[in-house]
């Protein structure tokens, strides 16, 4: 069950956008409403609908701080039809209204990169690729120590294993303006011709990366992770840099530290 809960929680990440409800997500999954409604509920601790609004609005946050996109041009991407009805909700949950948010976070940063060192970075547009990847919540792996990776690569399907091109990558699904990581996503990438008729593991599954313009940061340890969002989310707000799009920025382990990918609008 808990497998089938994960697809589920992944499915309302994925049409956050879009007016899919809970009945044609039961109808995916072969249950009845109630049925979804109750198993999610038990395995996450609240209903679908009510953790999808708190993914909404986790969405729209970040979106306010890390992109110059519009209010009610980040209303609409977050699925909601109404911007006053977004406005009552996110006020409600942040205790904000979305303008207010974005002026006080933007003021953090501005007196957070008082002093700060910068970091240095490579615009380039990355080719359409795949991921294999198996979603991790409220782990305790430590993202220095790429040992601690193996664990949970180990499950990869041992065709994908024995492929020699094959990069770790983990996609760090919420907030990475703090010191918490949540939700994320740990596997590895391959070209697409390595996934065709490929069987995965119900605790996988494959991801498409579009074609996508990224900056990317060489980081010494996974523990400069949050300086570094902070310091490109500031220059992206403050228009001094290249304007981030708000999507989940993806880490990769090299032979000394680590790649920080960060996708651009």
């Amino acid at each position: 069950m808990i497998n089938e809960m994960i697809r589920a929680e992944i499915w309302l990440q994925d049409t956050l956008g879009t007016a899919s409800g809970l009945e044609e997500l039961a109808h995916r999954m072969g249950y009845s409403p109630s049925q979804i409604r109750r198993r999610f509920r038990d395995v996450f601790g609240l209903s679908p609908g009510a953790y999808r609004d708190q993914l909404r609005l986790a969405k729209a946050a970040r979106l306010l701080v890390q992109t110059p996109l519009s209010v009610k041009s980040i209303s609409a991407t977050c699925g909601y039809r109404n911007h006053s009805a977004f406005t009552r909700a996110f006020q409600k949950y942040h205790g904000k209204s979305p303008r207010r948010y974005r002026q006080q976070r933007q003021l953090d940063l501005c007196i957070q990169q008082q002093g700060q060192a910068s970091f240095a970075y490579q615009i380039d547009e990355l080719p359409s690729n795949h991921a294999v990847l198996t979603r991790l919540y409220n782990t305790s792996l430590p993202l220095d120590n790429t040992s601690e990776w193996k664990q949970y690569l180990q499950s990869v399907p041992s065709e994908i294993q024995a492929l020699d091109e094959t990069v770790p990558i983990v996609i760090l699904q919420d907030e990475t303006l703090g010191n918490e990581l949540p939700r994320f996503d740990i596997g590895v990438q391959v070209e697409p011709e390595s996934t065709r008729d490929l069987a995965l593991p119900p605790t996988f599954r494959l991801l498409q990366l579009p074609r996508q313009r990224h900056a990317r940061l060489h980081l010494s340890t996974a523990g400069q992770l949050s300086e570094a969002m902070r310091f490109m989310s500031y220059r992206s707000l403050s228009g001094e840099g290249e304007a981030l799009s708000g999507e989940p920025p993806h880490l990769i382990p090299r032979a000394e530290g680590f790649e920080l990918r960060i996708p651009l609008c």
